[in-house]
């Protein structure tokens, strides 16, 4: 009896140890074996993310990469997409668990804040061994800001290129990207100063009041979510003349020039009488103050909108191969003649405004720092980069595939990356869109003229082969009319890129009592720029200006002025 007793104790544990290499690390109907994935306990990781522009589970192809590979869920949880998201933040440290995995600033002392709360965990044992250790200087060089030893967190975009080499691909980060078919139709008017591209709009809105769906055409469409020190809309145009903010201070990349948002020379104002005035005009949609980014996404796929600030939204939403081809059209930059676009060099030792760290209360640290290094590896830059426009290819032998002259997209990655995204994906993959199923995080790991260890671009538009798909007649026509093949060679051709060298830059600690008077500064200047726009008329929007102004300085703007300029001036003088 007993001998039968052990036989069948013998079967089960032999049945027990061949469920385990089946369903190897996953949970329930996990598929994939022990040798992919060494993690046997699934777990869900909440993901806090500044830069997030979605809120909730990781789902579509890239969660079933990373539910593969880490047998885990990301969780997203977005101050962006949030009433009340700046304030979520302090909730979070207060209750002493901002995340698991946490995506934030990393500059003005906010690290070492978060550190001296005991939210970071120090990565250093973890990461000794790791392939991430080969931006060991970018590494070394953020962790030394806090006076704590340890590895708390790592900086985003990092890059081996020289600081003053532009660290876009083959279009820049800001521009006027306009309906360039419409423009090909009203003759290529000529366009002095960005104001001059008003009237221009206007002519494309009357000729095309409304799409093939019966909505109605507007120049402008945008959101208030990614507003900070000021309205984000008004600040994009800023850029294209060569300014970027620093707080409330907007530098020129250059170093010639520093100015306070609020002056009333200053370009922010400029920009914000551009918007007046094309808000009179009827340029601009009146639902933008009530939509998110998805919202206007899809406004600017359906073709209700004529001018994009940036390449990735309007080239991305409807420069498909079926619309460039069959119907040719789409948006390109558009020849402004007075512009010098601001363009981010390279850095050499990352990023910090965009950091990622592991949080002190995670369950499984260990697991979330194999996640972050696999995040800086070839294949996960790759798979957590791709995206529509202007990204990265996504997984090697479905997207793309190498070959003796380099990369090359396969017939399936030109449809999911140049034909709009909707293409099914496979079921090993999880099914649904490939647009559907992209990477949520929206964060960079990488420069987009970074190389990979095999010497190829991670970025698809920069490849040889990509740049041969684009023979659209709407391509070609942009192309000689502007005599260069992409944007980027135009600007460098018309001396119209000012590149602000990647410098590193530590500012001191912002005190209790600047941060306090910063969120009372910004909140008013986001509500009355808003409020300027849609001004009824030239009156009240001088009225607005007057009150921005005194509200600002009643909550003491100079003081983070002052802190803001200092500091401003230091980082381009910073080596």
């Amino acid at each position: 009896m007993k001998g039968k007793q052990y036989y069948w104790i013998i079967v089960l544990c032999v049945l027990v140890i061949c469920c385990v290499w089946v369903t190897g690390c996953g949970n329930n109907d996990k598929k994939e074996t022990a040798n992919e994935c060494p993690y046997e306990e699934f777990i869900v990781v909440d993901v806090f993310d500044l830069t997030a522009n979605y809120q909730g589970i990781q789902s579509g192809w890239f969660g079933e990469v990373v539910r593969k590979k880490f047998n885990m869920e990301l969780n997203i949880i977005a101050p962006n997409m949030t009433k009340g998201g700046e304030m979520l933040f302090d909730v979070r440290v207060a209750a002493g668990n901002l995340g698991d995995l946490i995506i934030c600033k990393g500059t003005n002392g906010q690290l070492q804040n978060l550190v001296n709360a005991g939210l970071l965990y120090d990565m250093e044992n973890d990461l000794y061994d790791k392939n991430i250790m080969r931006y060991q200087a970018a590494i070394d060089n953020l962790n030394s800001s806090v006076r704590q030893m340890g590895i708390y967190a790592i900086p985003s975009q990092v890059s081996v290129n020289a600081p003053t080499v532009s660290s876009e691909g083959s279009e820049p980060a800001f521009g006027p990207y306009i309906r360039w078919d419409y423009y090909e139709e009203l003759g290529y008017p000529e366009i002095d100063t960005l104001e001059d591209l008003l009237p221009v709009l206007k002519q494309m809105q009357e000729r095309h009041p409304v799409t093939e769906n019966g909505a109605k055409t507007y120049g402008f469409s945008f959101f208030r979510e990614w507003d900070d020190n000021m309205m984000n809309v008004v600040k994009q145009p800023c850029c294209m003349y060569g300014y970027d903010e620093y707080g409330v201070v907007l530098a020129k990349a250059d170093g010639s020039d520093y100015q306070s948002i609020i002056d009333d020379d200053s370009i922010y104002v400029r920009m914000l009488n551009f918007f007046f005035e094309a808000n009179q005009m009827g340029l601009i949609d009146p639902g933008s103050a009530n939509q998110n980014y998805d919202q206007c996404f899809k406004k600017f796929k359906n073709g209700e909108v004529l001018f994009s600030p940036w390449p990735w939204l309007g080239k991305s939403a409807l420069n498909t191969i079926s619309n460039m081809e069959d119907q040719g059209k789409g948006f390109m930059f558009a020849p402004v003649k007075d512009l010098q676009i601001y363009s981010y060099g390279c850095y050499p030792y990352g990023n910090q405004d965009s950091i990622i760290a592991v949080g002190s209360q995670s369950a499984d640290p260990a697991r979330l720092v194999d996640f972050i290094d696999w995040l800086y590896s070839d294949e996960g830059i790759m798979m957590n980069g791709a995206n529509l426009f202007g990204a990265t290819a996504g997984p090697e032998g479905l997207t793309w595939e190498m070959r003796e002259d380099g990369p090359y997209l396969t017939e399936f990655g030109i449809e999911a990356l140049l034909n709009g995204g909707e293409v099914e994906m496979p079921e090993e993959y999880g099914g649904g869109t490939w647009e559907s199923g992209t990477s949520t995080l929206n964060y960079k790991t990488v420069v987009q003229c970074e190389k990979s260890e095999r010497g190829y671009y991670y970025y698809y538009d920069l490849w040889d082969s990509v740049k041969d798909l684009d023979v659209s007649p709407l391509a070609k026509d942009w192309k000689e009319k502007m005599g260069a093949d992409n944007t980027m060679e135009y600007l460098q051709k018309s001396n119209m890129l000012l590149i602000a060298p990647g410098m590193l830059y530590t500012a001191s600690v912002e005190t209790a009592e600047q941060s306090t008077i910063r969120y009372q500064c910004k909140r008013a200047i986001q509500n009355y720029s808003w409020e300027m726009v849609f001004a009824p008329d030239r009156q009240r929007f001088e009225e607005l200006l007057d009150e921005m102004q005194a509200a600002a300085k009643s909550y003491g703007y100079d003081v983070i002025l002052e802190y803001d300029m200092i500091h401003a001036k230091a980082k381009n003088g910073a080596e």
